[in-house]
């Protein structure tokens, strides 16, 4: 006897296959984009990496630049001897960071806030220019990234959050301090989060803002197609279906540009006009839309994170002409 076909149950079977199949796909994606150690595994970590420096501008000089700032950064770093220190998330995870302290006491402080798979090394070299003028500096590892604990990158949403944490830890050892907050790329997006809360207390007095970007959706949605080569429709928002189950954060409400509208905290908005990674018309966007006391310069020439690189002198002489107008 002749078995009887189902093509009803058939279809509703590949269909879940495909499903599952989908499912299973945007959460490696997930995992490639904000696990770092899943990155490395699948070498998405090397091929990101790899791209970045593509997107940089090549050029002798700003890569001379670039090396000395670092060598300068990190050989003061060892001799400094910093002091390790750490906090507690609101969700569990320690997180890791030194302090550069003063010699002498001083209450204008520095925090330093990495990019996007970074660490706080990263930031040795911003580090020995806030030192020596007379700035104790905090440099902070953000979660799952350096030494710090967690199971995601947080796109400055937890890190927003985190920050906070870390204020608080200054605030503890010097209550009259005066804090700036100096953050690159994912890092300066972050301080524009935090810049916008409520609760950010009135000791934070200024921001540093160099190649923020405007919210983490758009980041997200151009990323996927620059790295990965997908299609931005269905799967961004497939994706952030999953990155709000599995990290607890929404894309979408991961908004500097709305942040700054809400802030009152003086902030100096840094870009470079040949940044391919987070384009300079997001600077342009966040300048315009914040309610603060601002500044903005513009490097030309400069790709992402390279305008204290391109410019060195222009780039740290108008930070201390900001700074010495806000910080008091």
């Amino acid at each position: 006897m002749k078995e009887r076909r189902h093509p009803i149950r058939n279809f509703i079977l590949v269909l879940l296959t495909i499903t599952v199949i989908y499912w299973i796909g945007i959460n490696v994606l997930v995992s490639a984009v904000l696990v770092p150690s899943f990155m490395e595994r699948l070498h998405a970590f090397d091929r990101i990496v790899e791209q970045s420096y593509a997107e940089q501008v090549q050029e002798t000089n700003l890569q001379n630049n670039a090396v000395s700032m670092n060598v300068v950064g990190n050989s003061w770093s060892r001799n400094r001897n910093p002091e390790n220190v750490s906090i507690l998330s609101t969700d569990g995870y320690e997180l890791r960071g030194v302090v550069f302290a003063q010699d002498k006491k001083a209450h204008n402080w520095s925090i330093l806030l990495h990019g996007y798979t970074g660490s706080k090394e990263m930031m040795y070299g911003y580090a020995y220019w806030y030192w020596q003028h007379g700035y104790n500096v905090l440099a902070p590892d953000f979660r799952c990234q350096g030494e710090s604990e967690g199971d995601y990158i947080g796109l400055g949403a937890t890190d927003s959050e985190d920050l906070l944490g870390w204020i608080d830890l200054i605030l503890q050892r010097d209550p009259d301090a005066r804090i700036v907050l100096h953050g690159l790329s994912m890092g300066a997006s972050t301080a524009l989060l935090c810049a916008g809360k409520e609760e950010i207390p009135p000791s934070v007095v200024a921001v540093i803002s160099d190649c923020a970007y405007t919210d983490a959706y758009a980041m997200f949605q151009e990323k996927i197609g620059s790295w990965f080569h997908l299609p931005a429709f269905p799967i961004i928002d497939s994706a952030e279906l999953m990155i709000r189950l599995r990290a607890g954060y929404d894309l979408k409400e991961t908004s500097p540009l709305a942040a700054v509208g809400k802030s009152r905290i003086p902030t100096l908005f840094i870009h470079g006009t040949e940044d391919r990674m987070i384009p300079v018309k997001m600077c342009l966007l966040l300048y315009n839309a914040a309610a603060c006391d601002k500044e903005i310069m513009i490097v030309d020439g400069a790709g992402h994170a390279q305008a204290a690189e391109r410019d060195p002198v222009r780039y740290f002489d108008t930070v201390e002409a900001f700074l010495g107008r806000h910080v008091r």
